[in-house]
């Protein structure tokens, strides 16, 4: 494989240009590798020819027939022009029109031949077209198939790319079929050839000329499972070889304890998934390798407690605890329980956060050093220079995707191999755990500690909107507190990148201009969004100005937002307006209703990660999901969460209803952005790439056989896109 070939910038090639290389750019292709790699979103099949009298209204085909009537132009009214025509073939009429297009009139000759494509209207007797594509009849000839620049539209297959300004269909077709002609000598084959031949795969050149131009459906069909199966093999890969690294790192074999102290320290009975996930993270740290445990359970499900086992363990083999929590409030709330639970054993818990005074930092920072400090808890300012310990064994992050791996990596330093534990409150189905958190040993809590308030959910409509205010106004003269969420921060706010900012989850986001049908069946509603700003003010100056109303989202500083945060949490606000920064934040045991606005705009995962929020206490809680959207997919996603409180059912449908494409919003979840491969739809070729990759590295371990040599080129390349995400 020549590299260099592959990592030649687009801009040379012909129809490009340096105008056109900034467009692309903003789809993420620079060199021929990106544009090779640049996968069609869809297809059009144009290979589909009928006569008129075996038209079925609904398809989509070609039809080849005789322009019978000059195109007649009229102009309706401003803005709107129609041009009409008769076209036969044989056996009868096809009706065309064409709406703002009035340069049909002369490109249409009557009496000459041509070649129709679209959606068959009208009725059997009378078939019609509405903005037909068309040209002249040709002589079919397949050579000519891949052949973009002839202009050629009918009797192919036609790749459908995900469009950005500036560029349309046919730029980006050109620019691929120059890229494939350019780079074809050199299309990486990196598949070793005896998985190649036991999974009945075609050659890696073959699938990349078919995913772009195939030569028909069979074609595509081919290409696509070798592709899929390639960047399932790969990651797969990437995974096992990341995970057999760190089995090898040398860790500190921790003493294991007696548990009894610490289950009768305890004022309840732990769930049987508690004390699993407990001895297996107790056996890892027992073991003279470095511990690299998930712990992944849902939204209350005690996974505080394994964190606390653990610390246990580790101040029992004389070393130290590190708990890394993503903003200050959450620390402190982690710290007001961990130090009520450990403190009476004999340990001795700290707090570090950034809004500390500089003497008591300083205070914080002697103890550390001098192993006073057995559990220090606390945000990012852990791992500030000043920051040392005595022997510091175990490092924990709450919600790993709230830090970037150098902040986890910096913390880790501080230590000599510690023993690392990660706690997650996303979901994830269990099917797609092992690919995600291959490089991960997990642990899945899928018990729900006994007490826990069920939480009633509800999807009403705009008609609704009366009557929940009065039930919001109703809750609060009881003393109950509500949340109110709202998709964006202000009216058409922009970030520095000029996209809007907000707490919406990008599945809601049109991607480069195109809305998926989910998108566009919410996007029918008329209901306009939510802004927090607006919404907050409007609550409080004419709905509820008996109310204590605070405001908290994404672009307020710190310090403001932990201090609406926490005077919510205090008691001293009736309701808190937010966009989804409150998704992973305070524990409010009196908050008792969360009320999500254009619900359609959030993933199923997302919303379930709020409704959380609620239900911490002893009192009925509610969750309350305004619907916008119209249509019935938008519909069936929120009577989901209607259905089951279970975070693992939830992210299933979630994914089986949106596909994966935003399933882990903003990649928060290790996992590389997938080309090709469909986490939902090709579970098969998973397992099958899967065992292919592991029966692969069994027979050499460290890919240094010529057969991998370009295997373990890809993999270092994914490690070097990707080093923020698979660590």
């Amino acid at each position: 494989m020549n590299s260099e070939t592959l990592d030649t910038s687009i801009r040379y090639l012909k129809g490009v240009g340096a105008a056109r290389e900034k467009m692309f750019a903003k789809l993420g292709i620079t060199t021929l590798r990106d544009l090779i790699g640049y996968f069609p979103r869809a297809y059009e099949d144009r290979t589909l020819f009928k006569r008129t009298n075996d038209l079925v209204i609904g398809e989509t085909v070609c039809v080849v027939a005789m322009a019978a009537t000059a195109p007649q132009l009229s102009h309706i009214r401003k803005g709107l022009d129609i041009v009409k025509l008769k076209a036969v073939d044989e056996v009868g009429t096809l009706e065309l029109t064409f709406f703002n297009q009035p340069f049909i009139k002369d490109a249409i000759k009557p009496g000459e031949m041509y070649v129709f494509y679209g959606k068959i209207e009208g009725t059997l007797i009378r078939p019609a077209m509405v903005n037909p594509l068309f040209e002249k009849q040709h002589v079919h000839d397949r050579a000519q198939d891949h052949d973009v620049a002839s202009n050629k539209i009918t009797g192919r297959i036609m790749p459908i790319y995900a469009l950005t300004a500036g560029l349309s269909q046919k730029s980006i077709q050109s620019a691929a079929l120059a890229a494939l002609e350019k780079c074809e000598e050199d299309l990486p084959d990196i598949l070793p050839e005896n998985i190649v031949k036991k999974h009945e795969l075609c050659r890696a050149g073959y699938a990349l000329k078919n995913i772009h131009f195939p030569e028909d459906m069979k074609a595509l069909e081919l290409s696509r499972k070798r592709l899929i199966f390639e960047e399932f093999f790969v990651l797969a890969s990437a995974m096992k070889l990341l995970k057999d690294g760190r089995k090898e790192k040398i860790g500190r074999a921790l003493k294991l304890p007696q548990w009894d102290q610490f289950y009768d320290a305890l004022s309840f009975k732990p769930t049987q998934a508690q004390m699993r996930a407990i001895e297996e993270a107790a056996k890892d740290m027992g073991a003279p390798q470095a511990m690299n445990r998930l712990i992944q359970g849902d939204v209350g499900s005690g996974k505080t407690l394994i964190a606390a086992a653990c610390c246990y363990m580790t101040w029992k083999s004389g070393c130290q605890s590190a708990f890394m929590a993503p903003t200050e409030i959450l620390a402190k709330q982690h710290f007001q329980s961990l130090s009520a639970l450990l403190e009476p054993m004999g340990m001795h818990v700290g707090l570090l956060v950034g809004s500390m005074t500089a003497k008591q930092k300083k205070d914080i920072y002697a103890r550390l050093s001098l192993g006073e400090i057995d559990l220090i808890i606390g945000t990012h300012a852990l791992v500030s220079q000043g920051v040392s310990f005595r022997e510091l064994a175990l490092v924990i992050t709450d919600e790993q995707h709230r830090f970037g791996v150098g902040q986890r990596s910096m913390l880790t330093e501080k230590g000599d191999s510690p023993h690392v534990l990660i706690m997650s409150a996303t979901p994830i189905p269990r099917t797609l755990a092992l690919i995600i958190y291959g490089d991960l040993d997990v642990s899945i809590i899928d018990e729900m500690p006994s007490g826990r308030t069920a939480i009633e959910t509800y999807v009403v409509s705009e008609r609704h909107r009366k009557r929940v205010y009065q039930f919001i106004n109703k809750l609060a003269l009881e003393g109950r507190q509500i949340y109110i969420i709202c998709p964006m921060v202000e009216e058409l706010a922009k970030s520095d990148d000029g996209a809007p900012e907000s707490g919406i989850d990008p599945e809601a986001m049109p991607v480069h201009g195109r809305k998926s049908a989910e998108q566009a069946d919410t996007a029918s509603s008329d209901i306009p969004l939510k802004s927090a700003v607006e919404y907050h003010k409007v609550l409080q100056d004419e709905i509820f100005p008996n109310l204590r109303i605070e405001l908290v989202h994404g672009k307020m500083a710190s310090k403001k937002k932990d201090a609406a945060m926490e005077a919510f949490a205090r008691g001293e606000a009736d309701i808190l307006v937010a966009t989804t920064v409150v998704e992973v934040g305070v524990d409010v045991p009196n908050a008792a209703l969360i009320i999500v606005e254009n619900a359609d705009r959030f993933g199923l995962s997302q919303l379930h990660q709020l409704r959380g929020r609620v239900g911490r206490g002893v009192h009925e809680s509610f969750c309350i999901l305004f619907s916008g959207a119209a249509g019935d997919q938008s519909r069936a996603r929120l009577d989901v969460m209607r259905a089951t409180g279970d975070g693992f059912k939830i992210a299933e449908e979630d994914l089986k209803i949106r596909g994966p494409g935003d399933f882990f919003g903003s990649r928060q979840h290790g996992l590389p952005e997938m080309k090709i491969a469909n986490l939902a739809t090709d579970m098969l070729i998973l397992n099958q790439a899967q065992d292919a990759a592991h029966e692969n590295l069994r027979s050499d371990p460290e890919l240094k056989s010529p057969e991998n040599r370009k295997l373990r080129a890809q993999i270092a390349q994914l490690f070097e896109i990707n080093a923020d995400r698979l660590n």
